[in-house]
């Protein structure tokens, strides 16, 4: 018979998967509103530094044309392979099968 901790339909392996899914969340979470209010607050707290040109725009355009959309891109992207990898890794823990080997991204 399998441990509280193995058994999918126990208490304590939800718990310990939504525990997980929350702290992946809340870290992609954080890392989104950093993005989403960085340029505001910096554009607010260091406007010199902000105004200066690069490539003949000012600094705050350049990051909001540039690094603001890839910066979202690498969250949901880092979001959606960790969701993978943390379900891969309960399905294995349960069915007692070793993890698949990680993909390598080119």
């Amino acid at each position: 018979m399998s441990s509280p901790q193995t058994d999918p339909h126990s208490e304590a392996f939800l718990h310990s998967l939504m525990r997980k899914q929350l702290r992946l969340s809340i870290g992609c979470a954080a890392a989104f509103v950093v993005v989403l209010f960085g340029l505001p607050l910096a554009n607010y707290f260091f406007p010199e530094f902000m105004s200066r040109r690069i490539l003949g725009f000012t600094l705050s355009w350049f990051l909001l044309g540039l690094g603001f959309f890839p910066a979202v891109w690498a969250i949901s992207f880092y979001f959606i392979r960790r969701s993978i990898a943390l379900e891969e890794s309960e399905v294995a823990e349960v069915t007692g099968r070793p993890e698949p080997a990680a993909e390598t991204v080119p």
